[in-house]
């Protein structure tokens, strides 16, 4: 349950970069691979719904190329989670 909705903050901080960021009204191809990559990684996580935060993971399970481009989509919409959905971004932070 917990990867589920991890998997829902993911995709919902994505599509706020691609639309904010990079202008798009639709999500992009590219903001869509990145979102099935990381569904994906989650949906494989090895530590299920005990997973921690990823940054404070031993396992780093994303390939460099996709960790990248997720930490940038994260830096820029992390802030404006507080404004766009602040509940999904107050449960995100705390782990909740």
């Amino acid at each position: 349950m917990k990867i589920e909705y991890e998997i829902k903050v993911v995709r919902k901080m994505i599509n706020l970069y691609c639309r904010q960021k990079e202008g798009n009204r639709e999500t992009c191809h590219g903001c869509e691979e990145l979102a099935e990559y990381a569904e994906n990684r989650l949906q494989h996580c090895p530590f299920g719904d005990a997973k921690g935060s990823c940054r404070h993971c031993k396992i780093h399970c994303y390939r460099p190329d996709m960790r990248d481009r997720i930490k940038k989509v994260m830096r820029f919409s992390g802030p404006r989670m507080l404004i766009y959905h602040p509940v999904m971004a107050i449960r995100h932070l705390t782990g909740k």
